[in-house]
């Protein structure tokens, strides 16, 4: 048997409060100053080094500054309003490596969904028990290589993926991933994953227990961003449900997977409603009666105000009576691919402008562009109108925040431009250990 979530979460890290410890081993960490002037003086600090005239060629290429202090902020958040449920951070957001350092000493676990990304997280010497192979159709060798690798839990939505896991794995604990309300949610995953409850309970079960397979509860994603919190209540009422068959079928089911999609700036709603759906459908007699545990599986919640980029204008079009285009060096085939994939809307901030600096500056917007990326390609076109303080031209910067989450992870090299960003590492807060 494989050793994973042995008497529900027993054996793992406990969410314990954050501690503060006074060393600091990251290279590049900018001296402590208040707020977001860190992220500012880092950028300067970078860019002041570059002469576009006379560097070398990719010397002025876009870069992220990323403040840790965000993430340990979005951790310390997480427990403070959820301390209940266990964040395993999805890889998949956003698989820095210093990021993910950082995550695994704040006691936070991995939701992975590929070879790659299972390897990557016990490579940075975590058990293979903080790790759910969160993805519901799975490669038979990936199977394969979560047994080798003791990965001991799993989500399922359909019965070919339960004969392979009878075949292959077969000590794994499953969780059935159930579909979901997410008609609101900026980006829906119900049209991909997820069965219906009729399925789960007239279906999977039933098929499981022919297998002798270990289900181990419940799994749910109501999309990301979801604007609609009312599908957390259904989703979990849908979960109580699939839990309550499980035990009349002998399964003793103890794990509520509630998914990800949380962002930051909705977390007291999101968050307000997780509370309310659970302390309804599994209350606390209920839970400790079956020693329930839940988690959760955040990835933008985690990283997406930490990293912001810097990008460097590389031409410019005049066009009479027209708003000016602007090309920059990175674009939706780059770090800003969120604007095609993740329905994103980065927001241009002039970082430079004639050598002088205009970060977090209050200015009025009042000259009027359009934004392009540097490949041949129409489609990549990072605003079709965007307002900037200052009249900008070829070796000013533009800088845009909240790009951690769904940017670098799905960067490519179309058109020979690198996509790997260079990193550079601040804190605009005392980071609560060493790294």
């Amino acid at each position: 048997m494989i050793p994973i979530f042995q008497d529900g979460f027993e054996g793992l890290p406990k969410q314990n409060p954050i501690e503060t410890r006074q060393q600091l081993s990251i290279k590049q960490i900018a001296p402590s100053v208040p707020g977001s002037a860190v992220i500012g003086q880092a950028l300067i600090d970078h860019i002041s080094q570059i002469d576009h005239d006379l560097c070398d060629a990719g010397d002025e290429d876009s870069f992220f500054v990323c403040d840790l202090a965000e993430v340990v902020k979005s951790v310390r958040q997480w427990r403070e309003s959820l301390p209940q449920v266990h964040p395993f951070y999805a890889v998949k957001c956003n698989g820095n490596v210093e990021v993910l350092k950082l995550l695994k000493s704040l006691d936070v676990n991995f939701d992975c969904a590929s070879k790659t990304e299972i390897d990557t997280i016990l490579n940075l010497g975590v058990d293979s028990g903080r790790i759910v192979y969160a993805n519901p159709c799975k490669t038979n060798s990936f199977i394969r290589h979560a047994k080798q690798t003791n990965i001991g839990l799993t989500t399922v939505d359909n019965v070919g993926e339960l004969y392979k896991l009878q075949k292959y794995h077969p000590e794994c604990g499953i969780l059935i991933r159930i579909i979901t309300d997410d008609e609101t949610a900026q980006c829906r995953l119900s049209s991909k994953f997820g069965c219906s409850l009729t399925v789960a309970i007239t279906e999977l079960l039933p098929l499981a227990k022919e297998l002798g397979l270990d289900v181990r509860g419940v799994a749910f994603h109501v999309g990301s961003g979801a604007k609609d919190f009312t599908s957390i209540y259904k989703a979990v009422r849908d979960s109580r449900a699939v839990f309550d068959a499980a035990r009349e079928l002998g399964f003793c089911m103890n794990v509520l997977d509630i998914g990800g999609g949380f962002e930051r700036e909705s977390f007291e709603q999101s968050s307000t409603m997780v509370n309310l759906s659970l302390s309804e459908f599994f209350p606390q007699e209920f839970v400790d009666q079956y020693k329930i545990k839940f988690m959760a599986e955040p990835g933008r919640f985690m990283v997406a105000n930490s990293f912001t980029l810097a990008t460097h204008i590389i031409a410019k079009r005049e066009i009479k009576n027209s708003p000016a285009m602007i090309y920059i060096n990175d674009g939706v085939y780059g770090n800003m691919n969120c604007i095609l994939f993740d329905h994103q809307h980065p927001t241009p901030q002039v970082l430079t402008y004639k050598n002088k600096c205009y970060y977090n500056t209050a200015s009025r917007e009042t000259y009027e562009v359009s934004i392009w990326g540097p490949t041949c390609d129409g489609l990549d076109c990072v605003s079709n109108s965007s307002k900037l303080s200052h009249d900008v031209d070829v070796g000013d910067w533009l800088y845009f925040t909240n790009l951690g989450a769904y940017t670098s992870a799905a960067t490519t090299s179309f058109n020979g431009f690198k996509g790997n960003a260079h990193v550079i590492y601040v804190a605009s807060e005392e980071l609560p250990m060493s790294l």
